[in-house]
């Protein structure tokens, strides 16, 4: 789809599904008289794709697992989907098998893969008959949502399954259950694969592997389930789009403290890039992951593996927020205090107490704080041309 505007991903629904002025004008100006979504497709050429690339790149930003889209709310399938005739990437656009290639890179660097799929299409003829019918008919599930999954799980062997597009119709008409059934107990993935929450109106968050809730769900208190923060670094798009401006695109100190806070609430963090119609990741994109990456080189300690310990932040003038793993817990402070020491109030020091900041050699200084807590004397900072990098770990060994 045309690679412009906010929420791209959603361009042929306000196109057309919402006669939106600002893209019919969009269109008018910059396509003949009379396109057709359709004819959009043969400029999607993934010509510069390189899934080598990206695999390498995920793989130096810290992830450990990439979900694709391998068919959004407009129908086209980024691989060769048996139902799907000559709307999917190996007919039109590219003639490449996206999901293959990609999947295969993905493995080679021992990253996990996962698929995003929507379960309804907008404008398929067949889903548009089963919604008139009040979603009593099912011909657009029976023809084309569940061929499509059980294809995708038996031809690709996915880790993660991530399911969209659910919201219209209950889960009864998407035949959800009759599928993971199928998934968790016969599938070629059955003792590996985890799904999220989107399986039918009113599942999110109450149902599921793990819970998406809302699209960038912040939750005010440790959930009871796990769950993940799916995110992206356009903060106005999922979609790549040419007219996105540098303060539209998350800075470092952003990323980590939204991945912090995730983790210390027990999430995963699914930060999210779009590709251009190249099959490119634009430069600004890479540099962002990149220095997620050389943070978590340092700091992964406190992040991967990690369990939320009993108090996930201190609600002191400094935001620190809390990660634990067995009987270590680490504190992440995301801005470095004036004077050089830091205050934590939760964790109850004794006297064997062991004080490091995660990434500098020999242990801190630290006293009890008058009342309850400690105060930790940092490193001296010289003054450094560089500016400061965001997010720092103090690794505390013998407290409660």
């Amino acid at each position: 789809q045309p690679q412009w505007n906010v929420l791209t991903g959603w361009f042929w629904w306000h196109w057309q599904g919402q006669h939106d002025a600002a893209y019919e004008r969009f269109v008018r100006r910059r396509f003949p008289p009379g396109t057709t979504y359709a004819e959009f497709a043969p400029h999607f050429t993934a010509y510069d794709f390189q899934p080598r690339q990206w695999a390498q790149l995920f793989q130096r930003a810290g992830a450990r697992y990439v979900v694709l889209t391998t068919k959004h709310h407009e129908g086209f399938t980024n691989w060769g989907s048996p139902v799907s005739w000559n709307w999917n990437s190996v007919d039109t656009g590219p003639h490449r098998d996206l999901v293959g290639e990609l999947g295969e890179a993905l493995r080679e660097s021992n990253l996990r893969y996962g698929l995003y799929h929507s379960l309804m299409e907008w404008f398929h003829p067949l889903y548009l008959a089963d919604k008139q019918n009040g979603f009593k008919t099912q011909s657009f599930v029976l023809k084309k949502t569940m061929p499509e999954l059980y294809d995708l799980v038996l031809k690709y062997k996915p880790d993660l399954i991530w399911s969209d597009g659910d919201w219209e119709a209950p889960d009864s008409y998407w035949n959800s259950t009759s599928f993971l059934a199928w998934l968790y107990n016969d599938s070629p993935v059955k003792d590996t694969v985890v799904v999220n929450d989107r399986w039918g109106r009113g599942c999110s968050c109450h149902h599921g592997g793990f819970y998406n809730c809302a699209d960038k769900f912040r939750p005010g208190t440790l959930p009871d389930h796990k769950w993940e923060m799916c995110s992206s670094l356009d903060r106005l798009s999922w979609g790549y789009r040419s007219n996105m401006s540098l303060h539209e695109v998350m800075d470092e100190m952003s990323m980590i403290e939204e991945l912090v806070q995730t983790v210390s609430l027990g999430g995963n963090y699914l930060l999210n890039v779009g590709p251009t119609k190249e099959g490119v990741i634009v430069p600004i994109f890479q540099e962002r992951l990149l220095a997620l990456g050389r943070w978590l080189e340092t700091n992964g300690e406190a992040i991967y593996e990690s369990q939320p310990w009993r108090v996930q932040m201190e609600n002191t003038t400094d935001t620190v927020w809390y990660t634990s793993k067995g009987p270590v817990v680490f504190a992440i402070f995301l801005l470095w205090p004036r004077d050089s020491v830091l205050h934590l109030s939760s964790p109850i020091p004794c006297p064997g107490t062991q004080v490091t900041l995660v990434g500098f050699a020999g242990t801190l200084e630290w006293q009890k704080q008058p009342g309850k807590g400690m105060l930790i004397t940092l490193p001296y900072m010289l003054p450094s041309p560089l500016p400061p990098q965001s997010g720092w770990v103090v690794k505390l060994e013998g407290v409660k």
